[in-house]
């Protein structure tokens, strides 16, 4: 198979994944895209001989992510036209698309460089559910180290309230953002006392909430037809910004093993987590990671425990397996599996 076949290939993989995950705008701006772009452009020259791997670098969303970012600027209107909540054809889609890059093709080839940040942070819901379980098993205080951060949304997660389904409920009640996230199955212990000592993250191209410019390239990445997902991002973004939580700019090994370095408080539990990134950290890196977690966890004791939250994809299509690791006890259990943007929860 040719490398454009590949990325042919994954913009079509892509497309199946934005309708079963409830953006069919997206879908089909995917199949448009790989229809109809040819190597005249940068843009398309680019994505048609994508010189990477396109689906550890998910081409297709790079390309979502620089049309939204200019559908959003104001610089063409004629694609704002064309994109959500206006309906338009195939045909107009294309139209506008080709008359954008005619104007602004350096633009969306740089946008191009970048991996999509969604930071979706519905998966807040997946976290609550993981940390309420470490703090019933600990009994202490959480002090969160969060791998591929982004601009931080989810480290704040305690500031949110969460509509979890059959009358229950989690956080402050006139909390500025709410999130529904319905919740299956037996649930994590919502009374259990969740208290963060810290929180911390690092990511290799951090976004700043209180930058305009960072908050926009955020947004972009927001799928274009889901205006919830979009209010909630705008939302988080401004507690985020009023909260002024640095992300480090930083290789998450390098980055973990300094921040973990230090022998820990007693008394305090810490939790290091990380949600959709895994799959995109080099192998090398995972290693060490997977290594230093394991010596540091055989260090643990029940006054200094250590977790690893991890929702990640795995084998089974279509959501995120959301598996806990405790030490000084030791050993991954499955909790359950979310759904990827967090709409909802199956908790085993």
């Amino acid at each position: 198979m040719s490398a454009t076949e590949r990325v042919l290939e994954q913009f079509a993989g892509q497309a199946r994944y934005c309708e079963q995950l409830g953006s069919p705008f997206t879908a089909r701006l995917c199949r448009l895209l790989a229809a109809r772009l040819d190597r005249r452009t940068r843009f398309g020259d680019r994505i048609l001989g994508w010189a990477g791997d396109p689906y550890a670098d998910n081409v297709a969303l790079r390309a979502a992510g620089a049309l939204h970012a200019l559908a959003r600027s104001g610089w063409e209107p004629g694609l704002a036209a064309v994109y959500p909540p206006h309906a338009a054809s195939d045909k107009a889609l294309w139209a506008a698309i080709a008359d954008a890059l005619a104007h602004n093709d350096v633009f969306l080839t740089e946008r191009l460089a970048s991996a999509p940040q969604t930071n979706e942070v519905a998966r807040s819901a997946l976290i609550l559910g993981g940390l309420l379980h470490v703090a019933a098993i600990a009994g202490l205080p959480l002090a969160l180290y969060e791998i591929g951060a982004s601009a931080g949304l989810n480290l704040g997660l305690d500031a949110y309230r969460y509509e979890l389904g059959e009358g229950r409920g989690w956080g402050p009640a006139d909390a500025p953002l709410t999130i529904v996230c319905p919740w299956r199955g037996p649930s994590p212990p919502l009374a259990a006392p969740l208290v963060i000592a810290g929180r911390q993250g690092c990511d290799l191209n951090p976004l700043d909430p209180t930058r305009p410019e960072d908050r926009a390239r955020l947004l972009s990445y927001v799928w274009a037809d889901q205006t919830e997902r979009l209010a909630r991002t705008e939302a988080a973004l401004a507690l985020a910004a009023a909260a002024r939580r640095p992300v480090a700019r930083a290789d998450a090994a390098d980055w973990l093993e300094v921040q973990l370095a230090s022998p820990p408080p007693a008394g305090v539990a810490r939790v290091v987590f990380h949600t959709v990134v895994w799959q995109y950290i080099p192998a090398p890196q995972q290693a060490r990671m997977t290594a230093l977690l394991a010596r540091l966890g055989a260090a643990a004791t029940p006054a200094r425990p250590l977790a690893r939250l991890a929702i990640e994809a795995d084998a089974v299509p279509g959501s995120a397996r959301i598996a806990l690791t405790l030490w000084p006890a030791g050993g991954t259990v499955t909790l359950g599996r979310g759904d990827f943007h967090g709409r909802w929860a199956e908790w085993s």
